[in-house]
């Protein structure tokens, strides 16, 4: 059974740093595309990083130049790094990860539990 477990949330000033994880594990055969999203209190989910195998990268603009995303593919982990956090920036964040699992033969999309992050002014 596939899972993704994130941690490295939390509370934080405005213009401090938090650093997500998320590991996915559990018969995992490759995986394409980790992205974390994110969503805020009344508002839809939305992108905000996105990372091929190959290391491609996709950005939110709101957050361009402050957040950096990277990953680890022996590791099966993917990671957001914020930095100039900002209180629009509080949210729960989300990881997701298009991968095959061994006795798939098409990708699935699987979500992690998600993990608060709160920026304080």
């Amino acid at each position: 059974q596939v899972q993704l477990v994130e941690s490295g949330g939390g509370l934080v000033q405005s213009g401090g740093s938090l650093r997500l994880s998320c590991a996915a594990s559990g018969g995992i055969f490759r995986i394409n595309v980790m992205a974390w999203y994110r969503q805020a209190l009344g508002k839809q989910r939305e992108l905000v990083a996105a990372i091929t195998s190959g290391g491609s990268t996709n950005y939110a603009d709101s957050v361009k130049g402050r957040f950096t995303i990277s990953r680890d593919n022996a590791k099966n982990t993917v990671y957001l790094q914020m930095n100039s956090l900002k209180p629009e920036d509080t949210a729960v964040y989300y990881c997701d990860a298009d991968l095959y699992h061994y006795l798939d033969y098409v990708s699935r999309h699987y979500w992690g539990q998600g993990t608060q992050v709160t920026v304080s002014s």
